[in-house]
C-alpha cells in the first residue's frame, strides 16, 4: 500500500492563509491551532497585561500586548502575552505602532488551558529562547505553578509564595499566589 506524504507548509505558505479564530501557531512546520479561551485563561491574561502595562506604559519601557503574532526563527506564533521593551517596538514610519511584529517577543507568557498539551506549549516558549526571548512564563492553573524560562533553556518552577521572575528594567514583584489571587472575584 503507497502512503501519500503530504509536502511540508513553509512559513510563507501559512502566512498568506487566512487567520483563524482562535489563532493558530505555525512551528516545526506544523499548524497548530490554540484552544478557544476560557474564564481562568482570559482573566490571566488580561490581568498580566494591566499589570505589566500600568507599571511600563508611563515609564516607556516596555509594553504588554495579549494575542499578537510575532514572526521569527523560522515559526509564526501568537503567545498569550507579548512583552517588548519600548525601543524594540516595530513603528511605522509616522511613529505608530507596526500592525506585523517580525521579532521575537522580550518576555513571553503562555497559560495552559485544560485542553492543551504541556510539551506543545513548552516547546514554543522554547522556540522564542532560542531565538532571543529573554524570559518565559509558563502559568499553570491547574496546579497553581508557574514555569519560568531562561536563556540557554534554564527551567525554574514557582509555587506559593515564590517571587517570580521579571524581565530586567521592568520594577515590577509578584508571587505566583498573587498572580492566581487575580482569579479570585471576592
Amino acid at each position: 500500500m503507497a502512503i501519500a506524504i503530504q509536502p511540508q507548509l513553509t512559513l510563507d505558505e501559512f502566512l498568506k492563509l487566512p487567520e483563524t479564530e482562535p489563532a493558530s501557531d505555525f512551528i516545526k512546520g506544523e499548524i497548530i491551532q490554540k484552544p478557544m479561551p476560557q474564564g481562568e485563561h482570559s482573566l490571566l491574561r488580561s490581568e498580566s497585561c494591566h499589570v505589566i502595562n500600568q507599571i511600563t506604559e508611563r515609564q516607556k519601557t516596555a509594553l504588554a500586548l495579549p494575542e499578537l503574532r510575532c514572526t521569527f526563527g523560522s515559526a509564526s506564533i501568537v503567545p498569550d502575552v507579548s512583552v517588548f521593551r519600548w525601543d524594540r517596538i516595530p513603528k511605522t514610519s509616522t511613529g505608530r505602532i507596526a500592525n506585523r511584529f517580525e521579532i521575537h517577543p522580550d518576555w513571553a507568557i503562555e497559560i495552559l488551558s485544560p485542553d492543551q498539551k504541556f510539551t506543545k506549549v513548552l516547546s514554543k516558549l522554547l522556540h522564542c529562547s532560542r531565538n532571543g526571548t529573554e524570559l518565559g512564563w509558563l502559568i499553570n492553573p491547574e496546579d497553581e505553578s508557574v514555569l519560568g524560562i531562561f536563556p540557554g533553556q534554564r527551567l525554574e518552577l514557582y509555587e506559593g509564595a515564590d517571587k517570580l521572575p521579571i524581565l530586567e528594567g521592568i520594577e515590577l514583584e509578584l508571587t505566583v499566589e498573587q498572580v492566581f489571587g487575580w482569579l479570585s472575584l471576592t
